[in-house]
């Protein structure tokens, strides 16, 4: 349990505004030698630090990797279910819940790389609930031969991107309550207690430290200017030539607009306030109206943006200054400016100013995506591909038909 991380006097020497940081060589840049050969890197997150980007990088290199002896052994992007299992961890609202054969699977897609470099990526291993876990965790997966490497950024950008994340979970509360909750209201774990768990970096640092020692940690700052900085490091840590991992676009992960959030929110309250099932949110709401909103809308510069009010900007700052503080004196290795963990972001003219509304493709196209999740569900054939990825027209004709049948059965 975090108790004591969060208060509303937190301490606040060592913020910095971001935009008022002095120009100079990005310290990502100045690249680490490479991780023995035969390393198990671990990448344990935590969320909403690159995680997918990185993911998607080395899923999209996967062919080219064994050529310099690296291998990312697994078949999708992100072995979630295994993670989420050997962390005791249910899956996302409605989805079925992870086995220990999900971890068995996933250990040995790396037992089969043998003595090459390996990279196991997932943040949810951040939520791993005690040392006993990683201690199993770090065993399974090689032992000495693990490193592990944390990246991180600053708690002010994660706050909003982590809130509207929980609202595609099903969170009904509202950003700024949230932020009440989460920064004000001890014992600061609701309505979300995995949020600290993650996202108290310092402690999730030394959690890992106390079972592999601070020599096989490595931390990286993730600087949001330079957008290729994570990549390059990767490249660097793994003995790989500069600019193979390469961004690999993914619509479905990209944060939905305070819009899109609020109407989701709302339609949580629904749902609950109904008793409807858990399941018929995964697949109605989740991965129908709100997968197939973002495959088909992108946000453009007239779309408002989650807010951070100035206070809890200004105690998140002070958080991260006192986590910097203590990472650093932990001898763990630092790649990138632990200043940047206190910065403060700087906040655009106007910004919050506006009423945020929902612009009438989204909406449509979020309505749709529940239809066509309908249609496919009541298909008696299970379909092959996602909704998001299945024509307007196709998928219109299944529901019709449908439709027709249960109508004339009555």
């Amino acid at each position: 349990m975090e108790t004591d991380c969060t208060r509303d006097d937190a301490p606040v020497n060592g913020r910095t505004e971001l935009a008022a940081m002095p120009a100079q060589p990005n310290p990502l840049r100045t690249q680490p030698a490479p991780l023995p050969a035969g390393t198990r890197l671990l990448h344990i997150g935590p969320h909403k630090t690159g995680t997918t980007s990185i993911q998607g990088a080395l899923f999209g290199a996967k062919e080219k990797l064994p050529e310099y002896g690296v291998e990312f052994p697994f078949t999708s992007r992100h072995p979630m279910q295994g993670v989420l299992a050997v962390c005791s961890r249910g899956g996302m609202i409605g989805d079925t819940t992870p086995t220990e054969r999900h971890w068995e699977q996933l250990l040995e897609q790396v037992e089969a790389t043998g003595r090459k470099t390996s990279v196991i990526s997932s943040e949810f291993f951040a939520d791993a609930p005690d040392d006993a876990t990683i201690e199993r965790v770090v065993e399974q997966l090689g032992g000495e031969r693990v490193h592990v490497l944390v990246t991180l950024r600053p708690l002010a950008k994660i706050m909003p991107s982590q809130w509207q994340q929980y609202v595609q979970n099903g969170l009904r509360m509202g950003y700024e309550d949230w932020l009440e909750h989460m920064l004000r209201k001890a014992p600061y774990e609701k309505p979300n207690p995995s949020f600290w768990r993650r996202h108290r970096h310092d402690r999730l640092v030394e959690r890992w430290v106390r079972v592999v020692g601070a020599d096989r940690v490595t931390v990286v700052v993730v600087d949001d200017r330079d957008r290729e900085g994570l990549m390059r490091t990767f490249e660097a840590l793994l003995g790989l030539p500069s600019q193979l991992l390469q961004p690999v676009p993914d619509t479905a992960n990209r944060s939905l607009t305070l819009a899109e959030t609020e109407m989701l929110r709302n339609l949580n309250k629904e749902f609950r306030g109904n008793g409807l099932p858990d399941e018929l949110y995964s697949k109605l709401i989740r991965n129908g109206a709100v997968m197939h909103m973002k495959n088909a809308c992108s946000p453009t510069s007239q779309d408002v943006k989650i807010s951070t009010p100035s206070w809890a900007v200004e105690a998140a700052a002070g958080i991260g200054a006192e986590m910097a503080e203590r990472i650093t004196g932990m001898g763990v290795r630092v790649l990138g400016d632990p200043r940047l963990l206190s910065a403060v972001p700087k906040p655009a003219t106007g910004e919050g100013a506006e009423e945020p509304r929902m612009a009438p493709e989204a909406a449509a196209q979020a309505l749709y995506g529940a239809l066509a999740a309908v249609a496919a569900a009541a298909s008696a054939r299970p379909a092959a591909r996602g909704v998001h990825q299945t024509s307007s027209k196709e998928l219109v004709r299944v529901l019709g038909h449908r439709c027709l049948k249960r109508l004339r059965r009555r």
